[in-house]
């Protein structure tokens, strides 16, 4: 879109296909069209990278793409020389690199047509078809003319709307930004500052959303040369002093092809340079830089079992760095990222971290969304739409759940400053969590989300009267910060006409949860009155003690009965919500992090775990002979009863009797005469468990006494 020249300072690519070149592809551009029976030199780059992914793609659409693109832009030339046409020439062939189908590439082709020359959407639409009309448009900027200052934030607010529908909108678009980023040296060191930040802020963090990695990380090695250019002379020198030395990971690698041949694993070992940002991020955690952290080795195989093989072969003929592990193939990461990392120890006490995955795995890993081809086909190498589903919204097996929140709340955000603001802030979080609702559904919510944006993620503006939360079954406050796997009841106030506290902006994280508190404090300056008063002074759950709120969110090994679990040095926590005890059968799942979350068997969790795909790990009780004396066993217990005076006294001196002490208890208000106690105890004793619900059984009145599962949903 801009015409930006080379930047000579430009970190050098990774291996592979080199880098067109510009002024000779200009020189054959200018040299139009060709005969009908072949290709125009030109684009030859571009069919040979799109016939190495795709073998029997028809390129005749890409040739009158071409034709279009080169008539319409001729005579245009960018500011470092080239004519126009070279820049989506070059956008083209880089996702034809990475994997795009041809209708990506066509729409690449004709990406500047509607805004920088004189052919319309009508005609794109009329040659090409909705499909590709509908990508071209997506990618067009708005005009300053009609938008002012609102022009580029409001592009932005277009574009995403448009990925919402199609993620291949934003694929053109982060490949036109590393394009020119690319060949950003001719413009004036402001203007370069400028668009360096607005890719820092907003495009690498989508390209890390999408899991375009090759893009991203491309692109934050040329935004760090830009705004960071004393760091990036460092970081160069620092990997050119490397490059005439002896590699210790060539040593490693050999070791490592060695072993798995020996094991009769067919895999391919490689060595793969970390980049500039990467190699800097390293000596600033690190400090001195040791020779392997110069790169990782990358082991690709065939199939998923294969990965876990390598992984065993690995730990076992190899010192392993347990605290380097982690299983992003059991639970993948949110940008559709499969692998598994680890480390371990070479010769001479040299530690390699080591990515395994297989080619499958490998190519999304780098291509992200682009890797998936044509998400609207059964085979994503055609063009064609798929059948619109009922409600008229198409199915898109890409749209993550952060796109649909982004979606949601840039809505409420007419103010273009807001957006803008707000959609810079959302993208700087970098990680995502699974909760799960009490009515079997799960929440997707940033990493350090808290109970008020679960409250808004599924109730909207009904959260306005949100008064309390459990988590894991246990009352919380609404600024409880939730983890990943936690499972988070809402509790609602009855009285429409409350609302939210200004103190829940300092723990709202969501954009939308933000947006709805600022929006409804704004229209109720004063507050509510009546008898809640205003929400600033509305009764609050009681806070958690730091041992509560340990608890909820499930306890060590070390203060609890000793656990095994088949995932060695993974940390073991047990679940808040079953809060599983010997001798109780229990399973174990891998959430995000590395952790084994442990849970009793008969936990509604554990089918709702295995619905989202998370593999189970195999869990055991061990040392049955210190179950009891010294181990700190944590229960909660439900006992349904009806209504009587004196009852919770009876209650609580039956657990007394039978020396259990009590953590936390809660107290349902009275329905048809029936009351609901929930208790979380500390016995002395595993053991001592079945008789103290017998003693709370026999209390007049209480008719039922249970194992806490999952609190029961809230009308």
């Amino acid at each position: 879109m801009s015409a930006e020249a080379t930047n000579p300072g430009a970190p050098l690519r990774k291996r592979g296909r080199p880098r067109i070149d510009l002024r000779r592809l200009g020189r054959v551009a200018l040299l139009g069209p060709v005969s009908r029976d072949r290709l125009p030199d030109a684009i030859g780059h571009v069919a040979e990278a799109h016939r190495a992914h795709y073998p029997d793609a028809d390129l005749t659409i890409l040739r009158k793409a071409y034709v279009l693109a080169e008539s319409s832009h001729r005579g245009q030339m960018r500011k470092s020389g080239e004519p126009y046409i070279t820049h989506p020439l070059a956008v083209t062939l880089i996702l034809a690199e990475l994997g795009a189908e041809t209708t990506t590439l066509t729409a690449s082709l004709l990406h500047d047509t509607v805004e920088d020359t004189e052919v319309t959407l009508d005609q794109v639409r009329e040659e090409f078809g909705d499909e590709v009309c509908y990508l071209v448009d997506g990618v067009t900027k708005l005009e300053k003319v009609d938008y002012g200052a609102a022009a580029e934030p409001e592009t932005f607010r277009k574009m995403l709307v448009a990925t919402g529908n199609d993620v291949r909108v934003m694929s053109i678009k982060l490949a036109d930004r590393l394009h020119n980023m690319r060949t950003l040296g001719v413009m004036r060191p402001e203007k370069q500052a400028r668009i360096a930040k607005v890719t820092r802020d907003v495009l690498i963090p989508l390209a890390e959303r999408l899991g375009v990695q090759a893009l991203k990380t491309e692109l934050e090695d040329l935004v760090f040369a830009i705004l960071h250019p004393e760091e990036y002379e460092r970081t160069q020198t620092l990997i050119s002093a490397r490059s005439g030395a002896q590699n210790p990971l060539t040593e490693i690698a050999d070791s490592v092809r060695s072993t798995l041949r020996d094991a009769g694993i067919n895999a391919e070992v490689l060595i793969r340079p970390r980049h500039f940002v990467s190699v800097h991020r390293v000596r600033m955690k690190r400090g001195e830089m040791r020779g392997t952290d110069f790169g990782r080795l990358l082991v690709l195989v065939g199939e998923d079992a294969d990965c876990y093989a390598v992984l065993g072969e690995l730990h076992t003929c190899f010192t392993p760095v347990i605290s380097e592990f982690k299983d992003f193939i059991a639970a993948p990461k949110f940008n559709l990222y499969q692998s598994l990392h680890t480390a371990v120890v070479g010769p001479e006490g040299a530690v390699a971290e080591v990515l395994i995955r297989t080619h499958r795995m490998h190519k999304v890993a780098e291509a992200g969304v682009v890797a998936l081809g044509n998400p609207y086909t059964q085979d994503g190498t055609t063009a064609a739409h798929q059948a619109e589903p009922a409600d008229g919204e198409r199915a898109d097996p890409t749209r993550p759940g952060w796109l649909s929140r982004l979606l949601e709340w840039q809505e409420s955000a007419t103010d273009s400053d807001t957006f803008w603001a707000t959609l810079r802030a959302d993208l700087a979080q970098d990680r995502e969590i699974t909760v799960f609702r009490t009515d079997g559904g799960t929440l997707g919510l940033p990493a350090g989300a808290s109970c008020i944006d679960a409250a808004y993620a599924q109730y909207g503006d009904e959260a306005h009267g949100c008064i309390g939360a459990r988590v894991n079954g246990r009352l919380a406050t609404l600024s409880t910060a939730l983890n990943d796997g936690d499972t988070v009841q809402l509790l609602l106030a009855q009285d429409a006409s409350s609302g939210p506290s200004p103190e829940w902006l300092d723990h709202a994280r969501t954009p939308a949860a933000r947006i709805a508190i600022t929006a409804w404090l704004d229209a109720h300056p004063d507050g509510v009155q009546g008898p809640n008063k205003s929400r600033s002074d509305a009764p609050r759950p009681q806070a958690q003690s730091a041992d509560d709120a340990s608890s909820s969110r499930g306890r060590t090994v070390g203060r609890a009965p000793s656990v095994a679990v088949d995932t060695p040095g993974a940390p073991v926590r047990l679940a808040g919500c079953c809060t599983p005890v010997p001798p109780d059968a229990i399973i174990g799942f891998t959430v995000r992090g590395g952790a084994v979350t442990v849970h009793r068997e008969e936990c509604p969790a554990v089918a709702r775990m295995r619905e989202i795909g998370r593999a189970a790990v195999g869990a055991r009780w061990s040392d049955p002979g210190d179950w009891s004396g010294t181990a700190d066993y944590r229960v909660t217990l439900v006992a349904e009863s009806f209504g009587r005076p004196r009852l919770l006294a009876d209650l609580t001196e039956a657990i007394a009797t039978a020396d259990a002490a009590i953590v936390s208890a809660t107290v349902e208000p009275p329905s048809e005469q029936r009351v609901r106690h929930t208790y979380t105890l500390q016995l002395p004793d595993a053991a001592g468990l079945p008789g103290l619900m017998r003693a709370m059984r026999d209390v007049p009145g209480v008719y039922d006494v249970s194992r806490a599962q999952q609190p029961a949903a809230t009308g």
